[in-house]
């Protein structure tokens, strides 16, 4: 084989070398964050057979064998589901609105369908069954049943979180969807047509463009930056404040207003006015949409778009730090980056997006019940509220019972679940119950912590296996660090029946931590 290789040869390479497919995108991709150096110009780029072999070599079989060597041999690999794509385990509306902790849907696929292989040696749940989830999360397992021909109920304590799982099973007037999502792109393009805005960020574009291509120029900086030939933090920051003067240059120019007056809420503290202003004007259009599903899915359009526009780094979008309203190095990009000044972008691709998904899974959805609950698992009658929403399923679970649980509950210390969507409680007025979260992340992780998370999912357990069927199976997805599940096996009055130990890839390069969990398999007694 030739030293020097196209990138469509590359990437046919490389797909036989891994076992599965590698586009000419994937390339690209390798070359333009600084994988693998290019050769010659951008027009036909090629690159040498040596860096792609070093590069596959690196990630063919080593991360099987690092994570089995640190976390055990138990370990079931299949369960990895390495095989996908981050599109396929995203696919169609489970990519409606970000959510921190959700788990794949091939590993809730995994355990509803009906197939059986060397770990899984016997189908636990059929077509027409009912399948809970106490903690619904953004509804990952109702979606994955809908799909599979099974009914699904999730509870969740959150209201939005709820209206989230609802919005990705709801059956919508899509075409009104797209309808309703136009007319706002239209009414808020008039709305900032003649802001200063527009021009601002025309002529900071136009700046950063130019300064970049001096200072990061593409894929040669990252391909230094990932060989140590430069020191990043001292590289970034002297250019970063190279370049602000001619930011602050711009706002003067312009008058832009970078923060708002009032700093009490997260809606004002987390975007510049002229955000708000826009935020405030697509709320104002959406509440006069008169088809309330439609209505449900344009505001979820929304909630995605403003927290794609908070004020923060590329970097530290899913934890924010402190607001941003200057220009910034930016280690996602290696490059000089700017906050966001509008919403129209963001505001149209999600909207397209939306309506691309919905259609997607419409193509798939079988004619099945999906119902996500707002209220406590450890308290809720789901009778009488699955009967306040739909009579038909409430007999159906009458006569026929849940037939188990697949969920992965929080785990202890781990994320404030209403706190990473504040944005959304500002903006809709949700009534808020942190108070109410089984091992919330403000509560820790100590002892006393563990004692009153054991007893709130053995409490949901309890108050949940009264709707079951005779031979229930519950499925729970759990790191169980402390090892408190047979804990609270033994309070649910359920037993631990099978173990399926998986690895959770981590998808970045700075986390090179081997994790796991565990899908516990509990029955009663």
């Amino acid at each position: 084989m030739s030293n020097l290789l196209t990138i469509k040869e590359a990437s046919e390479w490389a797909t036989n070398y891994v076992g599965k497919l590698v586009t000419p995108s994937n390339i690209s991709y390798l070359i333009q964050y600084g994988r693998i150096k290019k050769i010659g110009n951008n027009s036909a780029p090629k690159i040498t057979y040596s860096d792609l072999l070093n590069y596959y070599q690196s990630y063919k079989g080593s991360r099987e064998y690092n994570f089995k060597e640190r976390l055990g041999d138990d370990l079931n690999w299949a369960l990895s589901f390495d095989q996908y794509k981050e599109a396929e385990t995203t696919k169609h509306v489970h990519r409606l609105h970000p959510y921190k902790g959700k788990f794949i849907p091939q590993l809730v696929e995994y355990f509803l369908d009906d197939h059986t292989d060397n770990f899984k040696t016997e189908s636990y749940f059929n077509k027409s069954d009912i399948v809970l989830d106490p903690f619904s999360g953004s509804g990952t397992t109702m979606v994955q049943a809908c799909e599979l021909g099974i009914h699904a109920i999730g509870i969740d304590i959150s209201a939005f979180n709820s209206m989230i799982g609802n919005c990705k099973v709801i059956r919508a007037d899509i075409a009104d969807v797209r309808h309703e999502a136009n007319k706002i792109t239209d009414n808020l393009s008039l709305f900032i047509k003649n802001s200063n805005v527009i021009t601002f960020e025309k002529n900071l574009l136009q700046e950063l463009n130019v300064f970049n291509n001096k200072y990061f120029p593409v894929p040669d900086y990252k391909y230094r930056l990932r060989n140590k030939l430069i020191d990043e933090n001292e590289y970034g920051k002297e250019k970063e404040k190279l370049f602000l003067p001619i930011f602050k240059q711009l706002v003067k120019k312009y008058e832009i207003k970078l923060r708002q007056e009032k700093n009490k809420f997260f809606l004002d503290k987390w975007y510049s006015q002229h955000i708000r202003n826009e935020i405030d004007f697509v709320f104002k259009e959406i509440k006069k949409i008169k088809n309330n599903t439609t209505k449900k899915l344009i505001s979820i359009i929304l909630s995605r778009t403003i927290r794609s526009c908070r004020a923060t780094t590329h970097a530290d979008l899913a934890t924010l730090l402190d607001p941003i309203t200057t220009t910034y190095y930016c280690s996602k990009h290696g490059k000089i980056c700017k906050p966001l000044f509008s919403i129209l972008k963001w505001w149209s691709t999600y909207s397209a997006d939306t309506v691309k998904r919905l259609l997607q899974f419409n193509k798939l959805r079988t004619n099945t019940y999906q119902i996500c609950l707002t209220g406590d698992s450890r308290t809720i009658n789901i009778l009488e509220q699955v009967n306040k929403i739909s009579t038909a399923f409430c007999k159906l679970l009458e006569n026929q019972k849940i037939n188990g649980i697949f969920s992965s509950p929080p785990y202890v210390g781990l994320i404030d679940y209403h706190e990473q969507h504040a944005y959304a409680y500002d903006l809709f007025g949700f009534e808020r119950k942190d108070e109410l979260e089984i091992g919330p992340l403000c509560k820790g992780q100590g002892r006393d912590a563990q004692k009153i998370y054991v007893q709130g999912i053995s409490d949901v357990l309890n108050n949940c296996k009264q709707y079951f069927s005779d031979n229930y199976n519950v499925f729970l997805v759990a790191n169980d660090k402390y090892t408190i599940y047979p804990i609270i096996a033994e309070k649910s009055g359920m037993q631990i029946i099978n173990q399926f130990k998986r690895p959770v890839l981590n998808r970045t390069e700075k986390d090179k931590t081997a994790y796991s969990e565990t899908i516990f398999h509990l029955k009663g007694k």
